[in-house]
């Protein structure tokens, strides 16, 4: 993320505004058909691909073709996407043209109910993918896409299904558990990174006292949607304090806000960040995190007005492009521990799902193709800042030590992984009623009791 961009939708960041990209896709092979045939599962018809380009003949046969693809990724990243299939398009003749919007989450469902959705969107939310499946617009993937999963920890299957039909396959992943802190200053000061909460705590309890920086800074402030970081605060600690069975009756609301493990967390998560003692170095007290953007909120890490930020993968690119990001570098993160040690590994993440509203075999070639893990490799390949939780990826392929880091974590087996619960509530909860009251809650000093029964309050009935 460059500086100052527009507020993440959920657990998908905004990116920079981008002009829509046209891909031009050229056959490079010498005998090469322009047959759109193929079979109905979107494999290869009379086209045959040689040299460099066999080993996409399993798409093959749809040469002269174009599928048109929306989404919220803009430039420069968007770029980067369109890199990670261009040698695809080059060697099948299949053109992607490409669309990124920063209107995509209200643009999308307008399309699709005026007859104009795109062959494939890209979608970050599983309540918005919920939502498209009730429009009966979006198709189901074709048998290569769902055997492709395969290569996923089975939750992520989960993530994109709707009342337990598969529609919709994962593309990328974000690692929300880390800490972001100073290597440099860690080391000047004899701190070590901790490796249980009780240590975090302690720690924070150090600094505190040592007198110069603040142990934590935070920022919630993005927008009209301010409000989500604290959102991860929370659902970090619930995930870490309870694990997944109860993380998940949260989020279907079996288990409400009002409910005593979640005011517990809340309570948690207050000791945390809403201690004067510890919290917003270089900005202010516990109110100024509501008025600081979450762009700019670990800044003073950098100054040593602050000495740990907890933030996702993707914050990596507020840094400042000199910075060093490294174990012994300016920055680096750790991966924030298990408030319950009886918690194995806990990890809150966020995703991208590739959702078809067409059955060309054009269509089910390229959604073959971006379900693979030959693409997510591809993509891995032409920038740093994007990671996948495809088990088929190399992991050497990750030059990048936040993007190992984030890989590892996402891909660990024996990680307690569960997605964004805002992401999975309904909108008017997830993305409405609980950026606003964790917000009222930093801002205001409003009660837990009452920023719990505001949020149960806006359950849809």
């Amino acid at each position: 993320m460059t500086p100052n961009p527009t507020a993440p939708s959920k657990s998908s960041r905004r990116r920079l505004v981008a002009a829509p990209a046209l891909l031009a896709a050229l056959a490079l092979t010498a005998a090469c058909s322009n047959s759109s045939g193929g079979s109905g599962d979107g494999g290869g018809g009379a086209q045959t691909l040689s040299g460099d380009c066999a080993k996409y003949q399993p798409y093959a046969g749809h040469s002269g073709t174009t599928v048109t693809m929306f989404a919220s990724i803009l430039s420069p990243e968007s770029d980067n996407l369109e890199k990670s299939w261009a040698e695809f398009g080059k060697c099948t003749g299949i053109k992607i043209s490409y669309e990124g919007s920063n209107d995509f989450e209200s643009q999308l469902p307008v399309r699709v109910a005026g007859g104009n959705a795109p062959d494939f969107a890209i979608i970050p939310q599983p309540g918005l993918l919920a939502q498209m499946v009730k429009s009966s617009k979006v198709v189901k993937p074709p048998a290569q896409t769902v055997a492709n999963q395969d290569k996923w920890s089975p939750v992520w299957k989960t993530y994109g299904s709707v009342n337990g039909t598969f529609y919709a396959a994962p593309m990328s992943a974000n690692m929300k558990s880390l800490v972001w802190y100073s290597p440099k200053t860690f080391k000047a000061a004899g701190y070590e990174v901790p490796k249980t909460w009780a240590d975090l705590m302690a720690l924070s309890d150090r600094i505190a006292k040592a007198g110069g920086g603040k142990p934590w800074c935070g920022g919630i402030a993005s927008g009209t949607a301010t409000g989500w970081p604290a959102t991860d605060w929370l659902e970090e600690v619930v995930l870490g304090t309870y694990g997944g069975d109860v993380y998940d009756q949260w989020v279907g609301h079996q288990v409400k806000f009002s409910d005593e493990k979640i005011t517990a967390a809340m309570k948690t998560v207050a000791d945390w960040m809403q201690n004067p003692a510890w919290v917003n170095g270089g900005y202010g007290d516990v109110k100024s995190i509501a008025t600081t953007t979450f762009q700019d909120a670990g800044a003073p890490i950098l100054t040593g007005k602050c000495l740990m930020l907890q933030q996702a993968s993707f914050y990596k690119a507020q840094w400042p492009k000199d910075t060093k990001i490294g174990p012994d570098g300016d920055i680096f993160a750790f991966h924030l521990p298990a408030v319950n040690p009886a918690i194995a590994s806990p990890v809150e993440g966020g995703g991208e799902f590739l959702t078809a509203f067409a059955s060309r075999p054009e269509v089910q070639a390229v959604q073959n193709y971006l379900s693979s893990s030959d693409w997510a490799s591809s993509r891995v390949k032409t920038a740093t800042g994007w990671v996948s939780a495809n088990q088929g990826v190399d992991k050497s392929l990750y030059t990048d030590p936040i993007d190992r880091l984030s890989a590892d974590a996402l891909t660990d087996p024996g990680a307690t992984f569960r997605f964004d619960a805002s992401d999975m509530m309904p909108a008017a909860v997830g993305s409405g009623q609980e950026w606003k009251s964790l917000t009222a809650w930093f801002a205001e000093g409003q009660s837990i009791q009452k920023t719990a029964a505001d949020i149960d309050a806006a359950w849809p009935q």
